[in-house]
This record gives C-alpha cells, sequence and structure tokens, in this order.
C-alpha cells in the first residue's frame, strides 16, 4: 500500500533563487489559519516553525526528538512543540513555551512572529477526538544558543534552498504498522518526514504562490 507523494504545486516551478525573508513576511502576513472554533483545547497542539536569515539565504530550524524505546517517534525530526496546556492562552502560547522548554530559545525576546500556517489533523487520537497541530512561523531575529532539553537530542538548521530543490526528495518505506512508501528528505543523514513534512510542504505550497519573492 502506498501513500501519495506529490506533486507539490511548489515543484512544478523553476526554483533559481531561496525566498527571502522579507518575501516570507508579505506572504505570511497575508495568511489567515484560524482554529476550528470546535475543536477544544485537550485536542490540539502547536509547533513553531523557525527561520532565520543565513549566508546562503534562509534556514529553517528542526529538532530531533531524543531516543526513547517506549517513543514511536523516537528520534524524529520535527518543529519545537507539544499539547495545547490550559494556562498557555492559546496554541500560538504554546508554540513560544515549547521552543523555551525544549531548546531554552526565548521567541518572545528574540524571535518575531510572522503568521500561521494551515491546521493540521493527524491519525492520532487525544481523549475521543482527532488531534490538530497548528503550525506558527517565526523569524530568529537575534543570535541566540540553543540549548536542547532531555526530549531533543539535537537541534539542526536546514537551508530552505535545500528543501525547494525537488531532486533532494526522496522516499522510504515505513514499517511501523502497514508498509506504506513515505516521502521524506534525508539532510545529513536526518530523515524529514510525516506530519512535520506535511507542514513543510504547506509552507512551501504558501511561498510558491507568490514566485518565490526576493
Amino acid at each position: 500500500m502506498k501513500a501519495p507523494l506529490g506533486p507539490k504545486r511548489w515543484q512544478n516551478r523553476p526554483v533559481n533563487v531561496s525566498p527571502s525573508l522579507d518575501g516570507i513576511r508579505r506572504v505570511l502576513a497575508r495568511q489567515a489559519s484560524p482554529l476550528n472554533p470546535d475543536v477544544a483545547s485537550d485536542q490540539t497542539a502547536a509547533v513553531a516553525a523557525i527561520l532565520r536569515e543565513a549566508p546562503a539565504g534562509t534556514d529553517l530550524l528542526f529538532i530531533r526528538r531524543a531516543e526513547h524505546p517506549a517513543d514511536p517517534w523516537s528520534g524524529d525530526m520535527a518543529w519545537p512543540g507539544g499539547h495545547v496546556d490550559p494556562g498557555d492562552g492559546g496554541p500560538l502560547a504554546t508554540a513560544v513555551r515549547e521552543a523555551r522548554e525544549e531548546l531554552a530559545l526565548d521567541l518572545e525576546r528574540d524571535g518575531t512572529f510572522l503568521g500561521g500556517l494551515p491546521v493540521v489533523r493527524t491519525h492520532l487520537r487525544s481523549g475521543q477526538g482527532p488531534l490538530w497541530v497548528a503550525p506558527f512561523v517565526f523569524e530568529l531575529t537575534a543570535v541566540s544558543a540553543l540549548v536542547p532539553n532531555d526530549e531533543v537530542q539535537e537541534a539542526v538548521w536546514v537551508p530552505l534552498p535545500f528543501l525547494l530543490e525537488p531532486s533532494n526528495r526522496g522516499s522510504f518505506i515505513w514499517t511501523r504498522g502497514i508498509p506504506l512508501t513515505m516521502a521524506c528528505y534525508r539532510y545529513e543523514g536526518r530523515l524529514i518526514w510525516g506530519l512535520t513534512m506535511k507542514m513543510l510542504d504547506n509552507l512551501l505550497d504558501l511561498l510558491s504562490e507568490t514566485g518565490f519573492p526576493r
């Protein structure tokens, strides 16, 4: 059994340059991503997609989860994030809190909120309903040391030009249940796939609609 691999809208365009942060700011300023008002907070998680200016263009931050035998997703690449707690005040605050807890990264001090991406639903369940994940995009505006906690094995900056190059996109066979062919990126021995890749594709699709503004 195979899962669909694409193509994605951004793959249908010639890519000569990476979108600049100026262009990304403009695109995300127009992007609305409201949560379904019927979705309870205990059915929601939030993640932070964090960008920074780099010599070769723009980088996107990923974490690699710590290895744990009881965690089926241990060792996977992801964006910082977690479940919305009742005291958070909403998913955006959750994304900020999780970045602080997982990486000692203060996005309120060293970052700027750029906008939200489409909310995605996982195949997992929290309580009696599906789990929704709200992604929020931030720009890192100050140099900040990343200090992973015990839930995170490492923090990895991946260049957007790498993610925008179609030849870097591949697949692998997922074997934690019924074997599935899953789309992925392999970056320096690390595998980016699954829900994180779905949210990443949403970001790249959004940028492609503007022709990758400079």
